[in-house]
């Protein structure tokens, strides 16, 4: 190949090509597009382009929503344990698995000895305490008391005791309508409303996976999700729903899904 001027016809540049050069020029060229190309993608946004290439911000981010995933499919498992305790509490409906156990829960409770928990000279006076408290206000005195000395709910006479083997898994407690009903704890409230068996209902969610269940009231003074304290009024006696005969109050108390017989825990006379 030969470059000649136009006007003089001068000889300015000549190449003589051959198969060898050719192949070394096009070689060279090659290998140094190819580094181009490696050092364009691997050192600019370009690479996040390519199928399979992620950035490591895009790994950091794709771990993080991984373990949220995680998380929330834990906490979905929990709420629908929780949703179907709640379902389970309401409707009664229960295993005979779950009667055994709370069999043995209950015998646990009454094989225990009264004498062993005879109240001294300060429980005593204690108790007086609690029993001249005016029965709006036990908020203030419960907050110094230990977590889970459990406040009656009612005072009133039993009409119908706890039966694991008849499905009634509390206690009867009858009081005249409109009567204050009390928080036995302090929780919060995880279902206010209306069930065509047991009427107006409201269940509390307490510490160590306990449940209180107050079904016929009259009215309720609480919404799901608000606070409550111990002895804080949160219904009155009523007489709703079909399963029911009278001004009374169905009293449960549950146990990480377990009925226990309240009156292992709670005087209600």
């Amino acid at each position: 190949m030969v470059v000649l001027n136009d006007d003089t016809f001068e000889e300015r540049f000549s190449l003589k090509l051959t198969r060898l050069n050719v192949f070394i020029v096009t070689l060279v060229s090659a290998v140094i597009l190819v580094g181009l190309t490696t050092v364009f993608i691997a050192f600019t946004p370009v690479r996040e382009f390519i199928p399979g290439y992620s950035s490591s911000e895009l790994r950091n981010e794709t771990t993080a929503l991984l373990q949220e995933t995680d998380s929330l499919k834990t906490r979905l498992a929990l709420n629908e344990q929780q949703y179907s305790r709640i379902k389970m509490v309401l409707s009664g409906d229960i295993t005979s698995e779950e009667y055994a156990r709370i069999d043995s829960i209950a015998q646990v409770e009454t094989n225990l000895s009264i004498s062993d928990f005879t109240p001294g000279r300060q429980d005593s006076l204690l108790r007086e305490e609690v029993a001249r408290e005016d029965k709006y206000n036990l908020i203030e005195g419960a907050k110094a008391r230990t977590n889970f000395v459990f406040f009656k709910p009612l005072r009133g006479k039993i009409s119908n005791e706890f039966n694991a083997a008849e499905k009634h898994y509390g206690v009867d407690v009858t009081a005249a309508t409109n009567t204050p009903i009390k928080a036995a704890a302090p929780g919060t409230v995880i279902f206010s409303g209306w069930s065509a068996e047991t009427g107006y209902t409201i269940l509390l969610e307490h510490s160590y996976g306990l449940l209180t269940v107050y079904k016929h009231c009259g009215t309720l003074l609480k919404a799901q999700n608000d606070q409550v304290l111990a002895g804080e009024v949160i219904a009155s006696v009523g007489n709703t729903g079909e399963l029911t005969n009278g001004p009374h109050l169905h009293f449960e108390l549950w146990s990480d899904g377990y009925a226990l017989d309240p009156i292992n825990f709670i005087n209600f006379e």
